[in-house]
C-alpha cells in the first residue's frame, strides 16, 4: 500500500509541476504565480495581477489608482527584433510576435549600421551621454515611465525617470501634426484611444537617438506608431510599429511587455550633458 500511495504521489507532483509550467509558458511569465522581469523585484514571485482599471468615464487608466504609487518599467534587455548573437533572446521580454533580426527590412545601410554597433567592443550609445532616449528606448530604460493623464487639458504626459528626466507630450485633441517643425528626440505626438488601447502616432525625430538599446538605426523621415494596451493592472502590451522609408524597405512592428512596479516614484536622477560613462562611451575607458 505504501508504494501505490507513494506513486500516486509521484504521479499529481509532476501533474502539478506540468500544470505550472504550462500556465508559466503561455503567459509569458505576465500572470499570478510568475516572476517579476524587470525593477528591483527582477527574480521575485509576483501575486496574481488584478483587472485593468478604468477611469470613471470608462477610460483605461495607465497610472496608479487613488492611493497607489508606482511606474512602469520594461527590461532593459527587451527587443523589437530578436537577435540571438547579441544575447537578447528572452522570450519573457519581448513580443512572440517580434522579427527575428535577419527577417527587419532593413535597407543594405542600415543593416551595416547595425551590425556595426553590434562589432563595437565599447558602444556609441548617445544614451550613455545623457541624451533623451526616443521612441521605444524610452520605454525599456531602466527606473521606469509614468503615464500622466489630463482629458481637461486634452494632454497626456510620459515621464522618463532614469536619464535625463525627459517627458513627452502627447496631444489627444486630434490635431494635425505641424507641416513645419524642428526635428526633436520626442518628434510631435497626437494620441487616441482604439477601444481599450492608447494609440500614439508620431513624426519629426531627430537621428541623435537609438530606437533601442543594442542600436536599431533610422532617418528624419521616421513615423512612429505606438499602442499601449493595459491587459491587466500589472501589465502593459507595448508595440511599436517603424515606418522609416529612409531606413526599412517596408514597415514593420515589434515590442515587449512593460510591468508596474508598485510603490515606486520618480526620484532624483542625475544625468546630465557633463556625465561620463567611459566603459560604454565610444573608444573605451579613457584616464
Amino acid at each position: 500500500m505504501k508504494r501505490v500511495n507513494a506513486g500516486i504521489a509521484v504521479v499529481l507532483l509532476a501533474g502539478l509541476a506540468a500544470m505550472l509550467a504550462a500556465q508559466d509558458v503561455g503567459d509569458n511569465g505576465l500572470n499570478g504565480g510568475r516572476l517579476s522581469n524587470a525593477g528591483k523585484n527582477k527574480g521575485k514571485l509576483r501575486p496574481p495581477a488584478g483587472p485593468t482599471p478604468h477611469h470613471p468615464d470608462g477610460r483605461v487608466n495607465l497610472g496608479p489608482m487613488p492611493g497607489e504609487k508606482g511606474v512602469w518599467e520594461g527590461n532593459a534587455g527587451a527587443t523589437l527584433a530578436t537577435n540571438p548573437p547579441g544575447g537578447l533572446d528572452n522570450p519573457s521580454m519581448y513580443l512572440p510576435t517580434n522579427l527575428k533580426i535577419a527577417d527587419v527590412p532593413f535597407q543594405p545601410w542600415a543593416r551595416a549600421l547595425y551590425n556595426y554597433r553590434q562589432a563595437q567592443t565599447t558602444k556609441d550609445d548617445p544614451h550613455v551621454r545623457c541624451k533623451p532616449s526616443g521612441g521605444p528606448r524610452m520605454f525599456h530604460t531602466p527606473y521606469g515611465t509614468e503615464f500622466v493623464d489630463l482629458p481637461d487639458e486634452n494632454v497626456l504626459y510620459i515621464m522618463g525617470v532614469g536619464g535625463p528626466h525627459t517627458w513627452r507630450i502627447v496631444y489627444m485633441d486630434a490635431r494635425p501634426h505641424p507641416p513645419n517643425f524642428d526635428p526633436s528626440f520626442s518628434g510631435h505626438s497626437v494620441g487616441h484611444w482604439d477601444g481599450e488601447t492608447l494609440v500614439i502616432d508620431t513624426v519629426g525625430f531627430n537621428e541623435q537617438f537609438w530606437l533601442t538599446r543594442e542600436g536599431i538605426p533610422h532617418t528624419k523621415e521616421l513615423h512612429l506608431t505606438e499602442r499601449f494596451t493595459r491587459t491587466d493592472h500589472d501589465t502593459i502590451v507595448y508595440q511599436a510599429t517603424i515606418d522609416d522609408p529612409g531606413a526599412y524597405t517596408a514597415p514593420w512592428t515589434g515590442g515587449w511587455y512593460l510591468t508596474w512596479q508598485a510603490n515606486e516614484e520618480m526620484y532624483e536622477y542625475i544625468c546630465q550633458e557633463d556625465n561620463r560613462d567611459a566603459a560604454h562611451m565610444f573608444g573605451g575607458p579613457r584616464n
